[in-house]
C-alpha cells in the first residue's frame, strides 16, 4: 500500500481530470504538497523523495501551463507527459544512485536493513521495472493520443502500466531475498560445513 501512497497525485490527476486537466493538475499539486507536508511533519527523511519532488514539480508546470492555455493541444497527451515524468523521475533516480523505491521501502523495512547491498539492489530493481514501465507506457500512450484512439485504450494503458510493477515489487522482494539466503547458505556449506 506504501507504493500507492507515492502515486495519490497522480491518481488524484487521473480522477480530477475528468472535470477538466486544469483542475486536475491543481488537484495533483494540491495533494503532492499534501503528502510531502505530512511526511516532513511524520518526522521522514525528505533528502531522499526524488519521486516526491519531481511530482510538485512537475504539477507546478503543468498546472500554469493548463490554467494560462486550457485549450492547449497538450492537452490530450496530459496522459503520456505525465507517465513520461515518472519515467524520467525513475531513470534519474538510478542515475544519481538514490533509486526512488527505496524512500518507499524505508517506510516497511527496519533501519538496520536500509545500507545493506540486498536492499540496495532490491530497490535498484524495482526502480527499473518501474521506469520500464512508466517509459513503454508513456510511448503508448503518445500513440493513443496522436491516432485519438480514446480514453479506454488510454485507461487500459494506465491501469497496466501501475499494476504490473506493483504486482512485481509485491513479489521480487521475497524471490530475491530467498535466493540471497539460498546463496549464502552454499557459501557457508562450501566453507566449512557449517549450515545456516
Amino acid at each position: 500500500m506504501n507504493y500507492l501512497r507515492s502515486f495519490i497525485p497522480w491518481l488524484v490527476f487521473a480522477g480530477v481530470s475528468v472535470a477538466g486537466w486544469q483542475w486536475g493538475a491543481l488537484a495533483g499539486l494540491v495533494a503532492s504538497a499534501a503528502l510531502l507536508i505530512a511526511d516532513r511533519a511524520a518526522g521522514l527523511d525528505l533528502e531522499s523523495r526524488l519521486l516526491e519532488y519531481g511530482t510538485i514539480v512537475f504539477f507546478v508546470g503543468l498546472t500554469a501551463v493548463a490554467f494560462a492555455r486550457p485549450d492547449s493541444g497538450l492537452q490530450a497527451y496530459s496522459g503520456a507527459l505525465s507517465v513520461g515524468w515518472l519515467a524520467l523521475i525513475a531513470w534519474v533516480s538510478l542515475a544519481v544512485r538514490r533509486p526512488f523505491t527505496m524512500a518507499i521501502a524505508r517506510r516497511m523495512a527496519p533501519p538496520e536493513v536500509w545500507h545493506t547491498p540486498l536492499f540496495r539492489r532490491i530497490g535498484v530493481v524495482l526502480t527499473a521495472a518501474w521506469a520500464l514501465s512508466f517509459t513503454l507506457s508513456a510511448a503508448a500512450q503518445a500513440v493513443i493520443a496522436a491516432y485519438g484512439l480514446g480514453a479506454g485504450c488510454s485507461v487500459l494503458v494506465q491501469i497496466a502500466g501501475f499494476v504490473l510493477p506493483l504486482r512485481f515489487t509485491a513479489a521480487y522482494p521475497d524471490r530475491a531475498q530467498a535466493r540471497f539466503l539460498q546463496q549464502s547458505g552454499a557459501r557457508l556449506d562450501a566453507q566449512g560445513g557449517m549450515t545456516s
